[in-house]
């Protein structure tokens, strides 16, 4: 059964901490925390002293996706900030190789996010490289936006091209409860869920039903 990662995108501010301690609750052990600069994407999120701040509040890991522009020169500071698992989207980062280095040099699980319109293959170099790889079912920058279910094929691929290396597969965007039971059959690992979830009268019981 793949894991549920809550995107703490779509939860409620004014009550983050309930809500976190609400999910940790509900079984989850993995939180997904989105970075937008407003270039990469057009819209802007938090940086790092928001995600200082969520690591006080949460006790399980938080797997920080950049969608930045330059990303190397913020790894230190998300990691500094308590990101497990940083992640870099292939279409912003200027030498990959590098960049997987570098945030496995400072303590981190190195991992890398794909757009729906970028070729699988691109990644095949640097699969050996990986702890998490990313496979993004909507364009980057907003919330509750409609699955595409194109991206099913780059799922379907990603686990297929796994074979002996190590890494987690995520799926982020879209997944909710009309969803997931096909992103689950490819096999990915981890469901990263935001409005499915956060915006559920019940967010207990529809983790629980993310999960059955």
């Amino acid at each position: 059964m793949s894991v549920i990662s809550p995107s703490l995108l779509s939860a409620d501010f004014t009550r983050l901490g309930e809500q976190i301690h609400l999910v940790e609750k509900a079984g989850a052990t993995r939180l997904h925390v989105d970075v937008m600069d407003g270039h990469f994407v057009p819209n802007l999120t938090f940086g790092p002293l928001i995600v200082e701040a969520i690591r006080r509040l949460a006790s399980i890991p938080l797997d920080t996706h950049l969608m930045i522009e330059k990303p190397h020169r913020y790894l230190k500071q998300f990691v500094e900030a308590g990101s497990d698992t940083v992640i870099v989207h292939i279409e912003a980062s200027e030498d990959l190789g590098r960049d997987l280095a570098a945030i496995r040099k400072l303590g981190a699980a190195a991992g890398v996010a794909i757009n729906p319109d970028t070729d699988f293959d691109i990644l095949r170099p640097y699969l050996a490289s990986l702890d998490y790889l990313l496979i993004m079912s909507v364009f980057p920058g907003f919330g509750e936006q409609a699955f595409i279910e194109s991206t099913l094929e780059n799922m379907h691929r990603a686990v297929a091209a796994r074979n002996d290396n190590d890494y987690l597969i995520a799926v982020d965007g879209g997944v909710n409860t009309s969803t997931i039971e096909r992103v689950v059959a490819t096999g990915i690992d981890i469901a990263v869920v935001g409005s499915g979830l956060f915006k559920a009268p019940d967010i207990l019981q529809r983790f629980r039903d993310l999960q059955d």
